[in-house]
């Protein structure tokens, strides 16, 4: 097993997003051993270093300095360093500039690994109690209200359970947006300071979550997650059901065997279907 960085390597370093005790040994053994750490907030990411007794150097890499610092960064990898990339909290790379150093990285063929933590979309789902085998991450919606409106519209369709990040001042407005374009009866879980001392979950309908929301002022960052658009029930004409019926019974099923096939697939009560049998005229 490899003790130490590599060489021109950028290591993608999750970090906890709340409970300090969340870091992964393998992530302090990296941070600890890398040449620099290039961090979204030095002094956020300096409260973590020396809880861990972590004396690497730091370098600041944000929204605001990303243009001027990835050829900084790319000069000291090519040179044979080993530089960690975090955010202030979770995986870099999620709601945050490090996609476009680890873009660059790559065109440079420059190694870059990942060390996995964890995520806040993903923590939320998994308790949230929603459907989690197909899921579409959002991040943060666009902080005006007429882009806000225009992008939910293209996710009104969308039957995979939605992950939305919110901030405490925004998050009524977008709870009445998603009321008004999803629909105020959809289901959405509210997952507040995850991992921390106030962790929270809140589950229950739109319409619900904005009197919740109403009686009480939102405190500390939010994921939501929002159920996906239910299946609309296909509508057969009873000409179509007794076509069906027919070919099922020409294939040899008494009324009843059919009844309880074609059930399957319309989620029609088998009795209803089977009332319907007796109006065809018996096969020869």
């Amino acid at each position: 097993m490899q003790t130490d960085p590599k060489p021109r390597t950028l290591y993608v370093v999750g970090t906890p997003i709340g409970n300090l005790e969340d870091m992964t040994f393998r992530g302090v053994r990296i941070l600890q051993a890398v040449d620099l750490i290039a961090a979204e907030d030095t002094r956020h990411t300096g409260k973590l270093l020396q809880h861990f007794q972590i004396k690497t150097p730091q370098v600041s890499y944000h929204e605001h300095n990303r243009n001027s610092r990835i050829p900084e960064l790319l000069k000291q990898l090519d040179e044979g360093k080993a530089i960690a990339l975090v955010s202030d909290a979770g995986m870099p790379g999620i709601s945050d500039p490090g996609y476009e150093l680890v873009k660059a990285c790559i065109d440079a063929e420059i190694t870059v690994v990942p060390i996995p933590s964890a995520s806040a979309a993903i923590t939320a789902l998994s308790a949230a109690g929603l459907p989690t085998d197909r899921f579409v991450f959002e991040g943060f919606l666009p902080a005006k209200a007429q882009g806000r409106k225009e992008h939910l519209e293209t996710l009104s369709s969308e039957s995979r359970t939605l992950i939305f990040y919110e901030s405490p001042h925004r998050l009524r407005e977008t709870l009445q947006d998603l009321a008004d374009i999803f629909g105020s009866d959809r289901q959405i879980v509210l997952a507040r300071e995850l991992t921390k001392l106030y962790e929270e979950f809140w589950r229950g309908r739109l319409e619900q979550a904005l009197v919740f929301c109403r009686d009480r002022e939102p405190q500390g960052e939010y994921t939501l997650v929002v159920a996906g658009k239910p299946p609309t029930p296909v509508q057969f004409s009873e000409t179509q059901l007794k076509i069906e019926l027919t070919k099922l019974m020409t294939q040899g099923m008494s009324r009843s065997q059919a009844s309880r096939e074609l059930a399957k697939f319309t989620s029609l009560p088998r009795r209803q279907l089977y009332q319907l049998t007796l109006t065809i005229k018996t096969l020869e």
